[in-house]
């Protein structure tokens, strides 16, 4: 006659409870060291109790068996394919995202330029006169900053073409140059030139004008 299936249930009673709890736990520990040496296996037991002590036991370095244990796990295990597909989720939702602010981009820009504003409402469109007001505003303070630059630029130019001019008109009479005093300034080197030197703004030695 067939015996049925033995009924494992949660012993009620506390004492017997951690009672049987040490003798299993001997035995499961005692059976897994039994099976590492006749078999030549690696094997490692985890075990918490109820109050979370733990209780271990490893044939080798616990950390070696565990990481094995995760390498052969992912090649394709069930919880594998559930983080790829879960990962996998969050990446069409990312880009489901991404898309959908493109489209809200790509529209803004439309009306931003003239087009698509038969659903825009009279406060849409003030909000966009004032959006484009200040984008003017800036591209105005930005256009009167390379202007002054460029205003600089000429001006360093325009310096540097004086001296080298009053350096060539030296060179040609044969004369040290001397240097302008520093209250006076560069544009000071005309003036400190003789009587002779015309006054008019050329580059290259007399006579080539």
């Amino acid at each position: 006659m067939a015996r049925g299936k033995v009924q494992v249930r949660r012993i009620e009673n506390p004492t017997s409870r951690q009672v049987t709890f040490s003798k299993r736990r001997g035995g499961l520990i005692k059976k897994a060291h039994e099976l590492s040496v006749l078999c030549d296996a690696q094997v490692a037991v985890i075990v918490f109790s109820q109050r979370g002590k733990l209780y271990n036991f490893a044939t080798s370095d616990i950390q070696n068996i565990l990481a094995r244990y995760h390498e052969h796990k992912g090649d394709g295990s069930d919880t594998y394919k559930f983080r790829m597909e879960q990962c996998i989720l969050r990446l069409k939702k990312d880009v489901a995202d991404q898309e959908r602010k493109i489209e809200l981009l790509e529209d803004s820009l439309r009306k931003l330029l003239g087009q698509s504003l038969g659903s825009c409402s009279m406060e849409d469109i003030d909000k966009m006169e004032s959006q484009l007001e200040r984008s003017l505003c800036i591209i105005r303070a930005r256009k009167t900053q390379l202007f002054h630059e460029e205003v600089r630029r000429l001006e360093n130019k325009e310096l540097k073409l004086r001296e080298e001019n009053a350096r060539l008109i030296v060179m040609d009479k044969g004369e040290t140059p001397c240097p302008c005093p520093p209250a006076l300034g560069k544009t000071a080197v005309l003036s400190a030139s003789s009587s002779h030197v015309e006054t008019g703004l050329f580059i290259g030695l007399p006579g080539w004008a």
